[in-house]
């Protein structure tokens, strides 16, 4: 499905004219009225590399904020144009700041806000808002608004419909535009706020945006390992509703692993795990820290000591119920084209020693990468069980709209017992 611009040109508005305006748009003694009764949805848009990638003339117009094709295979380019490593992913901050370095100053139309992805739209939103900052500090608050209804195809015509709100301009100007935001958000209707960009950047504005009972969205695999990890478990400590799209992603592999020990005659050898590998994608842990996290969760391991090392391995040593010690180790490996998303984990293995039984050897590989880098080191003795994991390669917007759709007002348990003990493994 194509995403979908708004039924009419943006309207631009003074700030303080916004809430009327669209109060008098639903109101309820107008019989077309047909504003929808869902949720409301605040986006956090930057598109940084997109904005780059239009100024210096890599990509034409207009900004749109969606990871379409175009812009990852730019993107891309620019990772070897600027001798970046070549483990780089394209749309990462590094990427973007080498493309600041480059002479460019070409223009094109922000559509930002207003060109609505299908699998949100589907889900008719009541209220979109969307913050878009701008290259350019300097730029002045341009706030806009417009109704929006799902296309025919997508089940609209008599369906209901909502409205768009875009604030857009440098950081200075958007910060000074946040107080328009409550009055926008109806306390009878749940609202999101989707982060859509770097954990790192701007952190007084999405503390400011995320408060509760909002329902916070991220992707831990997008900033500092650290912060990213320290954020998740601050947020779900202090009771609020965090959606994380790195966990989202590690659903194919808790699934299969769960199938692998499925059948009666292996269960047993979850309760003799000595040995935890896990390969990631390039330097960022996190994903691999939360997978390790849940199976120790799961398991009921507890935690001795854990050592980041120089060559960016993680190693730690756990206690199972019984005593035994179990090593885990997750380790950076080189990939010629990384994911879009930083870290991703392309293979794990996991060793089982039951008593008075053969010593059996997990492995799960990604789709992307061969199961043989973890048959090394003695697996020939052992019961070998091999599975590929089918690694999920959906757009973002249609993660959010699956968390979206969920309507959850908690953080998942099991996010919520794995993320403070990846935490611990990486300090």
């Amino acid at each position: 499905m194509s995403p979908q611009l708004t039924l009419q040109t943006p309207l631009e508005l003074p700030p303080s004219e916004i809430p009327a305006y669209l109060e008098q748009l639903w109101a309820k003694d107008q019989p077309t009225s047909q504003g929808a009764h869902t949720f409301c949805l605040l986006v956090w848009q930057p598109a940084w590399v997109e904005q780059q990638l239009v100024r210096t003339g890599r990509i034409n117009g207009p900004i749109t904020g969606v990871q379409r094709d175009e812009v990852i295979t730019a993107a891309r380019q620019v990772v070897s144009d600027s001798d970046l490593p070549l483990t780089t992913p394209p749309l990462t901050a590094s990427v973007g700041q080498a493309l600041g370095n480059l002479n460019g100053d070409e223009q094109a139309e922000d559509l930002r806000g207003q060109h609505v992805d299908a699998s949100v739209s589907t889900l008719r939103p009541r209220r979109l808002i969307t913050l878009a900052p701008s290259l350019d500090e300097s730029h002045p608050l341009e706030t806009l608004v417009a109704a929006y209804c799902p296309l025919p195809e997508e089940g609209g015509g008599t369906a209901a419909c909502g409205d768009v709100v875009v604030l857009r301009g440098g950081h200075a100007a958007l910060t000074q535009g946040l107080t328009i935001l409550q009055p926008l958000l109806p306390e009878d209707l749940p609202s999101w706020v989707w982060w859509n960009g770097s954990l790192d950047e701007a952190p007084e504005l999405l503390e400011r945006l995320a408060i509760a009972p909002r329902r916070l969205i991220f992707d831990s695999a997008l900033g500092q390992p650290h912060h990213c990890l320290n954020l998740l478990r601050e947020r779900i400590e202090a009771g609020q509703s965090v959606n994380d799209l790195n966990w989202l992603r590690l659903r194919g592999w808790r699934e299969t692993l769960a199938m692998v020990f499925d059948p009666p005659q292996r269960r047993n050898a979850l309760g003799h795990v000595v040995q935890l590998d896990i390969d990631v994608e390039g330097e960022h842990p996190v994903q691999g820290l939360l997978l390790a996290a849940w199976i120790a969760d799961r398991l009921g391991w507890e935690l001795g000591s854990s050592e980041p090392e120089s060559n960016g391995v993680i190693t730690a040593a756990f206690s199972r119920s019984d005593g035994a010690s179990v090593k885990m180790r997750v380790a950076p490996v080189s990939m010629g084209q990384p994911s879009i998303h930083p870290g991703q984990i392309v293979g794990m293995r996991l060793i089982c020693q039951p008593d008075h039984q053969p010593a059996a050897c997990v492995i799960l590989c990604a789709e992307s990468g061969g199961c043989m880098r973890l048959e090394a080191g003695g697996m020939a003795s052992m019961e070998l069980i091999e599975e590929v994991v089918p690694v999920q390669h959906s757009p973002v917007e249609a993660d959010v709209a699956r968390l979206l759709e969920g309507g959850h007002d908690t953080t998942t348990p099991l996010l919520a017992a794995a993320a403070p003990l990846a935490a611990k493994l990486l300090h």
